[in-house]
């Protein structure tokens, strides 16, 4: 009786079919990502500059181990913090070529001098819970964009906001450009400048 030989399985289409499995979950699979904060990086500077800063343009917020929130030395409550951060990028406390004319704070001269130099430093401890520290940011970034859409609506007519969502929007190469330069001028007027860096005071 001959033998019969045992069937052999082509090892090349099982590579295939498996590649194909892959690429097909891959795709299909969605990956949860945790939430996080957008940070666009300043361009390098060519020139180093002398990073000491006058005390009174540095607003302080610090978190510690125990998620307490301390601006300028003192408890606040985190909802406090957006009205506290625009009274000081606010302020317009200089005089001469460091005053304000757009400002319309208390114009004190204990506090920043004009956004320009004003400096949010923030501050946190290894403990700081994750959630606190995304909190404290979005205040923060909440009163630039609230400064922000006050002086775009009174320059533009319209909010920053609605600068932006119009140049993502936008196609035309003249009315990008025109919108570049009105997103440019308003950023310049309140630039965000969140430090995460120890400030050297003078």
């Amino acid at each position: 009786m001959a033998r019969r030989s045992a069937p052999s399985v082509n090892a090349g289409s099982m590579a295939d079919i498996a590649f194909l499995l892959l690429i097909f979950f891959l795709v299909t699979t969605t990956i949860e990502t945790d939430y996080g904060i957008s940070r666009k990086l300043p361009p390098p500077i060519d020139d180093p500059v002398d990073n000491v800063i006058r005390k009174r343009n540095i607003f302080t917020v610090e978190l510690n181990q125990l998620n307490e929130l301390l601006v300028e030395g003192e408890k606040m409550d985190v909802t406090a913090l957006k009205n506290a951060a625009i009274a000081f990028l606010d302020n317009g406390g200089g005089t001469g070529e460091l005053s304000c004319s757009y400002c319309k704070g208390e114009h004190d001269i204990h506090s920043s001098d004009n956004p320009d130099k004003a400096v949010i430093s923030v501050v946190n401890n290894r403990k700081t819970n994750y959630e606190t520290y995304i909190t404290v940011q979005n205040e923060l970034v909440g009163a630039y964009t609230i400064l922000r859409n006050r002086e775009a609506i009174r320059l533009f007519g319209t909010s920053f906001q609605e600068l932006e969502r119009n140049l993502k929007n936008t196609t035309n190469s003249v009315d990008r450009k025109d919108l570049r330069e009105k997103i440019k001028k308003i950023q310049s007027m309140f630039p965000e400048k969140i430090s995460e860096a120890e400030p050297v005071f003078q």
